[in-house]
């Protein structure tokens, strides 16, 4: 719904102009706006969304991703209820609005000139529910990836250690097939429920989505409500031990800057990190943007870096 390129695992989102500046947000919740000096009439203000929903006009997009660069989007909404994201996504379509889906911004590089049309994150608590039901996970499209993981090692359910580091959403892991330490998104999926842009919702199993490594298309275009995912019993200190031992590890290897985590996919040459760093270019900077200089896969901002420093590499 959104346009984006792909480069690697991290997605630059493009513009098609330049804000020329900071762009203050001055939103209130609901479905009127306030501007910086009067109040801006919303493309939400007559659709009926829910009093729970929030809608800000000229929000900057440094502040809702991981990165921090970023220009401003001209509408950002979050939805309230289920019953919310139909609206929104039916009164963009109607309006020939662009709509870019997001989860927790961690692997989003948002250009200076910011983002035309609607930002929506799925972040209320309606979609960011964690249930275990035996050795089934039932999650909201906005569950933090680390809620689902410690959850689940609450119950006894194995298989959900490798989301405990990974600073996403469930909704976002599903786009990215996001993994670490072997495991990956799809290989504990069993469903998803998702809505198409008419805002037709749908549900189906996760062989059918067509999942690839740190990607899945089908969701490009779609909103994802929920998913079910199916992990193995085991002990709770067994688990937390492996859960441990992966968080001394990415302490160990991951920057603690600003970042995207790693930007690059690794290929059969070698991990994308080991080849940067052979071709001598950790610590590398262009402005504030900055090859790390802990593990060379990661482009870190070090304060103050533009998105246009970040591209140049």
């Amino acid at each position: 719904m959104g346009e984006a390129v792909d480069v690697g695992q991290l997605h630059i989102m493009a513009s098609h102009r330049d804000c020329g500046g900071s762009g203050v947000a001055g939103g209130v919740e609901g479905a009127h706006l306030v501007g910086a000096a009067e109040r801006v009439a919303s493309p939400f203000d007559d659709a009926g969304l829910s009093a729970g929903s929030v809608v800000r006009a000229n929000e900057p997009m440094s502040r809702l991703t991981t990165l921090r660069v970023g220009g401003v989007a001209d509408w950002y909404v979050e939805p309230g209820a289920e019953e919310d994201v139909g609206v929104i996504v039916r009164c963009c379509v109607a309006r020939g609005l662009p709509l870019l889906v997001i989860g927790h911004g961690s692997n989003l590089l948002v250009r200076d000139g910011g983002v035309r049309g609607v930002v929506m994150a799925l972040r209320q608590a309606a979609f960011c529910g964690v249930a275990v039901e035996g050795t089934t996970v039932l999650c909201g499209s906005g569950a933090p990836l680390r809620l689902v993981a410690r959850a689940a090692c609450d119950a006894g359910v194995s298989g959900f250690e490798f989301m405990d580091g990974i600073p996403g959403t469930v909704g976002g892991a599903l786009r990215m097939n996001a993994g670490a330490f072997g495991g990956s998104t799809f290989g504990v999926l069993q469903r998803v429920r998702y809505m198409e842009k008419g805002g037709t919702v749908r549900e189906g199993a996760a062989e059918e989505f067509g999942a690839e490594y740190r990607g899945c298309r089908f969701f490009k275009d779609k909103v994802v409500l929920g998913a079910v995912f199916k992990g193995v019993v085991d002990s709770s200190a067994a688990i937390r031990e492996r859960m441990e031992e992966m968080r001394r590890r990415r302490l160990a290897m991951q920057p603690r800057e600003w970042s995207a985590g790693c930007v690059f996919k690794n290929t059969s040459a070698g991990a994308a990190g080991w080849l940067i760093d052979r071709a001598g270019l950790k610590g590398f900077k262009v402005g504030r943007a900055a090859v790390s200089g802990v593990h060379a896969n990661f482009l870190i901002n070090e304060g103050g870096a533009s998105a246009a420093s970040t591209t140049s590499f």
